[in-house]
């Protein structure tokens, strides 16, 4: 492999996801319900992603905020070539993509100050001196007050399976060739330790589970996640020690539910963190208590608490929006401890009046009226909506002409491209000033709306029969062109009946 890769899979391309944890809103939401003083997201900013694959959550995030300069880079030109495409189709003119090496990036003259800077699935899975070069990134780049988001693998819970991995990427190291005629021999032979009994597996059922699902994963994911030279389990700790170096203060988990203990861990549990004064010993004890594999951290150059003043008037200003249909909001959620039930007589309300459209936090309180716990309680409930991707924090204004615009040119970037693939899952809120997941029916669907399609249903159909596709229920594949129809009509129905309004509600419809 050739050296300007450093070990890392370049001859596969990495997948186009869009990680909500990246969303501008999303991360001042965290340190503001943190009582943390955080960038304002309605202002001019810089946003950095480094290392950004393929560039589609950058491309997004610039489409959602166009008054927000952003830079990404990464080192592979295939990826950056793909998301420069993207970006022109969209017409965006505030991002700007580079395919320098970290080092490269550090010196670049061109590069400005950063107000956030983002690294997701980068830090687990590049070498310690490239580590280096991205904390001095942090050091030199990053404004006093502004935000890190670093995501990476972590222990106790890649204990049990981390031998699994470097099974994996041994024996495909040892066979050789293009990653893509690795993979699928890895898996076969760790399955064969499985059929031999191994000890590995026998002592550990869970691990055969794991294999399956394994199995499942798109293999370019794979490459990436298991099939890198530098791979690095971190605690906590670790990470924010050398965050430390870059002057970073750990702030919280941008997964916000880690966050909310009385929910994530027992009440015993809760008091023994509580008397932890130490932030990285307590967030490392925290990953024991519930075998934490993954972590999405935010830290800050600089902390400012804010008063309990400006706190309370921040959560009543904040603008908020249902982001999925009301009958998909389950009951229950499940966590490290397991299923955790949201109390219909609580929680109802409060998904009622968001349905309606969008509201301040004080208008959710002045129309269900104040809950038992007082505002407090509200505030958490709806802190818990929003871990659970069912409720996100909006831009601070509602959508002007540019962003509306911005976001309609990306939409249909995104719809056009879904008569092909559906490897974009996505589309931009202008009102979030994010993404919001549709798979590739959805959006053609939407598509057909769009275009004014009579029968939108068989406008889909027509697509999927061209490319010699057909659906699937029930785990079956349906044969005939009829079956197909009447199944498309049913999905279609259902797109009317429960997604549209989520898509109108968000300013994508």
């Amino acid at each position: 492999m050739a050296s300007w890769t450093a070990g890392y899979v370049a001859d596969l391309d990495y997948t186009q996801g869009f990680y909500r944890e990246l969303t501008p809103a999303l991360l001042a939401f965290v340190a503001m319900a943190h009582a943390q003083a955080a960038p304002d997201v309605s202002g001019p900013l810089t946003y950095c992603e480094l290392g950004c694959g393929r560039g589609f959550s950058a491309n997004l995030l610039a489409a959602a905020n166009p008054h927000i300069a952003f830079h990404a880079n990464d080192f592979n030109p295939g990826h950056i070539v793909g998301a420069r495409r993207l970006a022109r189709a969209a017409g965006s003119d505030n991002i700007q993509f580079y395919d320098h090496s970290f080092a490269e990036f550090l010196d670049a003259p061109e590069v400005p100050d950063f107000d956030i800077i983002a690294l997701h699935g980068i830090y687990s899975w590049i070498s310690a001196e490239n580590r280096a070069v991205i904390i001095e990134f942090l050091r030199r780049k990053l404004r006093p007050g502004g935000l890190v988001y670093v995501s990476y693998n972590c222990q106790p819970g890649w204990s049990l399976a981390a031998p699994l991995r470097h099974l994996m990427a041994l024996h495909g190291q040892a066979r050789g060739g293009p990653t893509a005629g690795r993979i699928e021999p890895a898996l076969d032979f760790i399955q064969s330790l499985v059929d031999v009994n191994a000890g590995y597996f026998r002592g550990q059922p869970g691990l055969v589970d794991r294999l399956a699902k394994l199995k499942g994963q798109p293999r370019n994911y794979l490459a990436h996640e298991y099939m890198n030279d530098d791979w690095t389990l971190f605690y906590h700790s670790d990470v924010a020690h050398e965050m430390s170096e870059a002057k970073l203060t750990f702030l919280a988990s941008a997964h916000v539910l880690d966050s909310i203990d009385n929910i994530t861990v027992t009440p015993e549990q809760g008091r023994l963190l509580a008397g932890i004064e130490s932030s990285a010993f307590r967030e490392t004890v925290r990953d024991y208590m519930i075998g934490q594999q993954f972590r999405r951290d935010v830290f800050v150059r600089g902390p400012l608490l804010q008063t309990s003043g400006d706190v309370a008037a921040a959560w009543d200003q904040m603008r908020v929006a249902l982001t999925s249909a009301r009958e998909d909001v389950p009951e229950k959620i499940t966590v490290a401890q397991g299923d955790v039930a949201l109390d219909p007589a609580v929680y109802g309300p409060i998904l009622d009046a968001l349905e309606t459209g969008l509201k301040t936090c004080r208008e959710v309180m002045d129309a269900v009226g104040t809950p038992p716990g007082g505002a407090a309680h509200l505030r958490q409930v709806i802190a818990i909506l929003i871990g659970a991707g069912h409720v996100q924090p909006c831009l601070p204004s509602p959508p002007d002409e540019t962003r509306v615009r911005r976001a309609e040119a990306f939409n249909a970037a995104v719809l056009n491209q879904a008569r092909a693939h559906g490897e974009l899952q996505a589309l931009v809120s202008p009102v979030i000033g994010g993404g919001v997941s549709l798979n590739r029916f959805q959006q053609l669907f939407l598509l057909a709306l769009r275009e004014g399609e009579r029968d939108p249903s068989a406008f889909v159909g027509a697509i999927l029969e061209a490319q010699g596709q057909s659906l699937v229920k029930d785990g079956q594949p349906l044969v005939t062109s009829a079956e197909n129809q009447a199944e498309l009509k049913i999905r279609y129905e259902q797109f009317v009946a429960r997604d549209l309004p989520v898509l109108e509600r968000l300013g994508i419809a």
